[in-house]
């Protein structure tokens, strides 16, 4: 490897939404995640609702969306 050109390799601290943390290795300090091992519905075998639909109504009212235009012209 050159030297100088690579950053530098240290332990990470990973932090999920779900408040577990854990630590590797990365060229990061901390990184944040969603989701992890320990809250995932793979390795749970629980099914999680996701917040989807919060996401569309907010795509709609950004454009406009699902509203008739005024025909008052």
């Amino acid at each position: 490897m050159q030297k100088g050109i690579h950053p530098d390799y240290m332990d990470t601290a990973v932090t999920c939404g779900c408040g577990h943390s854990f630590s590797t290795r990365s060229t990061v300090e901390k990184l944040n995640v969603e989701i992890c091992s320990v809250c995932h519905p793979f390795y749970t075998g629980q099914m999680k609702y996701v917040d989807s639909a919060g996401r569309v109504e907010k795509f709609q009212k950004k454009y406009n969306w699902g509203k008739k235009a005024d025909d008052s012209a």
